[in-house]
């Protein structure tokens, strides 16, 4: 423990010697940032049943990054700090909380193309394959190789991933539970004035383990899922956005089943622009959103249940993160999420936000009496947030849910209250960064 104690304090000096020294060192910028958030749970995440108390809580995000840049080399570190205010004793010699959460270098081989390695963000379009979920303080960071094309207006990414548990003499199983062991991408992207597209291909290998009754490995292979999509068609017409993206999976998941699954949604937005001086705009949004699921009753050796994988889950399908957040609803009977948002920029420093969501089921849900009706319900989501200056921001939220039976009977809900509600108020401080807020629908 005094071992890990003493590099912490190492690796925080130097980032404090370089800070100090900004001037000596031209090509060195220093950040960081400092999120906390205070919570209320009543229903969030899962439908809570009666007599049960909610939860309350405070917390942290500390991150300290250095970007240290030279004519063909950059090279990138971000340490973070993620805990529960009174998780630990006020007299801890040392925790369990300090990370890093991302180290990479970018190769420049000249002014269009450049490979970048390490432990990086993958943060595409709007977040809903690939996303670092920001929302979530410990974020998301993959081991991930990236041979990146950048030239006027078409960008190409050609990655690869491969995880192990550790260095080995011998063996090659993966058992972690991160949702890969191998994974290739290919991403396009493309814009032409008012119409922007891009292209993915994400190649997903899971580790399969098959144990006899000693638990000895009897057989053991990695199945592969392909996702195939059109993360972005947007067109833009004056004030008016028409927006559309689609997915395929396709393949055999962990358990070997065939996969055949999708992920589709349209959305019209239009911003009614009040005063250009203050930038002042209402935007109002329509649209919906289809994910395949899978019969409850299903007994073919095939799934229909899309995976959205390593998305802001938070930033779709509600804030109160009932869908595919930490796994929840996954291999499920799906989702249809038909919306209305609305978002008032007050002026360039505030907002505020109204966003209602009706769900339904994708596929058919049963019971021991039959089939249900596939409506899950009814949230609301307010927001709002304000710059109080460029280095600090504040955001906060209430969210409202009003759910049906067949949602209860998906929860497990025997005696669900009949209040589920959720609040938040944040405190975000980034010095050096444009995001003054934390997943807020645009």
């Amino acid at each position: 423990m005094k071992k890990i104690s003493s590099f912490k304090s190492k690796i925080i000096l130097v980032f404090l010697f370089l800070f100090l020294n900004q001037s000596s060192f031209a090509q060195f910028t220093f950040n960081g940032q400092l999120v906390n958030r205070f919570e209320y749970r009543h229903g969030y995440g899962k439908l809570i049943e009666k007599n049960v108390d909610p939860a309350a809580f405070m917390s942290q995000r500390s991150r300290i990054e250095g970007t240290y840049k030279l004519p063909k080399l950059t090279f990138h570190t971000s340490l973070q700090d993620i805990r529960t205010w009174g998780a630990t004793a006020q007299t801890r010699k040392a925790d369990n909380y300090f990370a890093v959460y991302e180290a990479w270098a970018q190769v420049h081989f000249d002014s269009s193309l450049s490979l970048k390695i390490g432990v990086q963000e993958l943060n595409y379009d709007n977040a809903r394959f690939l996303g670092n979920i920001d929302w979530a303080l410990q974020g998301r960071a993959h081991d991930f190789a990236l041979l990146k094309y950048a030239k006027n207006k078409t960008k190409i990414d050609l990655g690869a991933g491969f995880n192990q548990d550790g260095e080995s003499l011998t063996g090659n199983i993966y058992s972690s539970l991160n949702p890969y062991k191998t994974a290739q991408m290919l991403r396009l992207e493309h814009a032409m004035n008012n119409f922007n597209f891009s292209f993915l291909f994400w190649n997903n290998g899971k580790q399969f383990t098959l144990r006899d009754s000693t638990n000895k490995i009897v057989k053991k292979e990695v199945h592969f899922s392909q996702t195939i999509g059109l993360p972005t068609i947007r067109y833009k017409m004056n004030n008016t956005t028409i927006q559309v993206f689609y997915y395929q999976q396709l393949g055999k998941d962990v358990n070997n089943k065939d996969i055949n699954a999708y992920n589709a949604n349209l959305q019209v937005s239009h911003v009614l622009k009040f005063n250009e001086t203050k930038k002042s705009q209402l935007k109002i949004t329509l649209g919906t959103e289809i994910i395949s699921g899978t019969d409850n009753n299903n007994s073919k050796n095939e799934t229909n249940s899309y995976n959205p994988m390593f998305g802001t889950n938070h930033m779709h399908n509600g804030y109160m993160d009932y869908f595919f957040v930490a796994g929840r609803f996954e291999n499920s009977v799906g989702l249809m999420d038909t919306y209305l948002k609305f978002k008032y920029d007050f002026s360039s420093k505030g907002f505020v936000a109204l966003n209602g969501h009706l769900f339904q089921a994708q596929a058919k849900v049963y019971n021991s009496t039959g089939k249900m009706d596939s409506n899950l319900g009814t949230e609301i989501d307010y927001a709002m947030g304000y710059v109080i200056n460029k280095y600090v921001s504040v955001q906060l939220g209430y969210s409202h849910m009003i759910n049906s039976k067949t949602f209860e009977y998906l929860n497990d809900a025997a005696n669900p209250n009949d209040l589920q509600n959720w609040a938040y108020l944040m405190l975000i401080v980034r010095p050096d960064s444009d995001k003054k807020f934390i997943a807020i629908y645009n």
